[in-house]
C-alpha cells in the first residue's frame, strides 16, 4: 500500500523579532519587516508524513504552502529532508488572507491535486496560534478530521490510527481516510537535512524567482522546478480569497517587553503564586 500525502508548510515571521515595522497600515502583517522561518510545528507535521513514507513504500510526499514566491524556502527545506515535491500557491489576490480565506484557498489546491489520502499539518502558525487552518480545510473539503496529533501510528483498511495529546492526557483514535491531521510541537522533532538530497535541490526554484541561469537549469533538470500556481490555477473565486475573503482584520499589533524593573520575587507560598496567577490573567499577560 502506497499513500498519497500532502503536507501543509507555511512560511512565518519569526515572532521572536517583532518590532515596530511588523504591521502595515492596512492591518496585515509587514513580512517583508521580519525574518521568515518555517512553521515549527510545520516541521513535527513533516516527519510524520517522512515515518509514514518509510512504513509505506511508494509513499509520496507534497508539500503544499500559500505565499509570495519566496515561500519557496521551505518547499526547498521540506525536500531537503525527503519530502518528493512541492507547491507555492501565489498570487496577489491571495494577499491579506485571514484563515477563512487561506484554508479556502489550501483547499482548492488540494482539490485540484487529484486523489490525496491525508493531509497533515502543524496544529499552528506561530504568528497567528488560532490553529483554524486545518480544521478548516477538512470542513471545506468534507473531510473528518484529528487534531493534537502526536503520532501517526498507522494507515490501515481504510483508516487512519492517531495518537494525540487532550488536556486529560493521551488517547488514541482511528478516523476513514481521507482526512486531515493537525500535529503538535510535542511529536517528534523533524529529521535534520540529508545531504544528497540538499545537493540534488539546493537550486529548486518556482519559475518566478529563477534568473535566466536558473530557468535554463529547470528546462535541463525538471525535478528542480517547483510547482507554482495561481488563483486561476486552482479555479479559486476570488471574491474568497485574500482581504476580500476575510472577515477577520487586525487592529494593532502590541510588542510587550519585559525588563528587570517589573520584576517581582515571590516567596515559596501557594497563596501568593495563586494571586499572582490571578493577576496575570486580569491584565491579559497569560490566558
Amino acid at each position: 500500500m502506497s499513500l498519497n500525502i500532502i503536507v501543509l508548510a507555511k512560511q512565518v515571521p519569526d515572532t521572536r523579532n517583532v518590532g515596530k515595522d511588523a504591521m502595515k497600515a492596512d492591518g496585515t502583517v509587514n513580512r517583508a519587516a521580519l525574518p521568515a522561518i518555517f512553521n515549527p510545528e510545520d516541521l513535527n507535521a513533516l516527519e510524520q508524513a517522512l515515518r509514514l513514507k518509510e512504513m509505506y513504500p511508494g509513499t509520496k510526499v507534497t508539500l503544499l504552502t500559500m505565499g509570495p514566491a519566496r515561500a519557496a524556502e521551505v518547499i526547498r527545506e521540506g525536500l531537503y529532508r525527503g519530502a518528493d515535491n512541492g507547491v507555492v500557491l501565489s498570487d496577489r489576490a491571495f494577499a491579506g488572507a485571514d484563515t477563512l480565506a487561506t484554508s479556502y484557498a489550501l483547499s482548492a489546491a488540494v482539490r485540484k491535486m487529484g486523489h490525496v489520502d491525508l493531509i497533515i499539518g502543524g496544529r499552528q502558525a506561530i504568528d497567528g496560534d488560532t490553529a483554524q487552518v486545518g480544521p478548516q480545510i477538512a470542513e471545506k473539503l468534507g473531510w473528518p478530521q484529528v487534531t493534537y496529533a502526536e503520532e501517526i501510528e498507522k494507515v490501515a483498511d481504510g483508516r487512519v490510527v492517531v495518537k494525540r495529546r487532550i488536556e486529560g492526557g493521551v488517547e488514541t483514535v482511528s478516523c476513514p481516510v481521507p482526512c486531515v491531521v493537525t500535529v503538535n510541537g510535542s511529536a517528534a522533532p523533524c529529521r535534520p537535512r540529508n545531504a544528497k538530497a540538499l545537493q540534488k535541490y539546493k537550486y529548486a526554484a518556482v519559475p518566478s524567482e529563477a534568473d535566466e541561469a536558473r530557468k535554463a537549469l529547470l528546462e535541463a533538470r525538471p525535478w528542480l522546478e517547483i510547482g507554482e500556481w495561481n488563483a486561476a490555477t486552482v479555479d479559486a473565486d476570488l471574491e474568497q480569497c485574500g482581504l476580500a475573503g476575510s472577515p477577520t482584520k487586525v487592529k494593532g499589533i502590541v510588542n510587550v517587553v519585559f525588563t528587570a524593573k517589573e520584576a517581582r520575587r515571590l516567596d515559596n507560598d501557594d497563596a501568593q503564586i495563586e494571586e499572582f496567577v490571578k493577576e496575570l490573567i486580569a491584565n491579559h499577560t497569560i490566558g
